[in-house]
């Protein structure tokens, strides 16, 4: 069992029961020509955080911790996508149209990959999602229970979406949940404040936040 610092207050957890899941840093949402480009959002601030994910990301490979990446993304026939979801907005590509990197969101295509840096390594497991939580119609939630796993440490895209959707469906799901501050990223860096608080709000009603220092400080000390 080890302790790192966070708020609330401390958190504790053992790496053999915890896992790392990294939330959509999938080329359609961190690099330029894909779908958040498109929604004209400035994707510079998530690239920011892909040095100190990778950092956060080694540490835990070297713990031998569990890694889950997730990607949002749709069966090529958009079966998987309601048409709210693909016809909100104005933006100038839609879910399954073809852009720079290939159809929009959908899986196998060159933007629906995560980026080079954290690509999954042999053994790790992805999660296609055609949601924003990372447990709705996935089955995440039934492959974590064969593995043993009760606490989770999050990062990823975008912090107050995907990520925070995935934390409360783990919350609710009886998981303890961490935050990792900086490694997650918002296009509005307002929201992430915003979400930051909310998460530890009453006690961590949702869950803890913790720097990746303090992260991979305590992983790196119980080797």
């Amino acid at each position: 069992m080890i302790e790192l610092a966070a708020q609330p207050f401390p958190f504790k957890l053992d790496v053999v029961n915890a896992a790392l899941v990294i939330i959509d840093m999938q080329r359609d949402f961190v690099e330029p020509g894909g779908f958040g480009e498109s929604l004209g959002n400035d994707v510079s601030l998530l690239q920011a955080v892909i040095p100190v994910a990778r950092e956060v990301l080694l540490a835990w490979r070297g713990a031998g911790g569990l890694v889950v990446h997730t990607r949002e993304s749709h069966l090529p026939d958009l079966s998987d996508c309601p048409p709210g979801k693909r016809l909100r907005g104005n933006p100038a590509l839609r879910i399954g149209d073809r852009g720079p990197m290939g159809r929009i969101l959908v899986r196998d295509e060159e933007g629906n990959q995560i980026v080079p840096e954290l690509a999954p390594a042999r053994g790790e497991m992805v999660i296609d999602k055609p949601g924003k939580g990372a447990f709705y119609a996935t089955g995440l939630h039934e492959m974590l229970i064969e593995r043993g796993i009760t606490h989770l440490l999050f990062m990823g895209v975008t912090t107050e979406v995907c990520v925070q959707t995935s934390m409360r469906e783990a919350n609710d799901r009886g998981y303890d949940c961490l935050l990792i501050e900086d490694a997650t990223a918002s296009y509005f860096p307002e929201f992430k404040a915003a979400t930051l608080a909310m998460i530890t709000a009453q006690g961590a009603i949702v869950g803890w936040t913790a720097t990746a220092d303090a992260v991979i400080e305590a992983v790196s000390s119980s080797l």
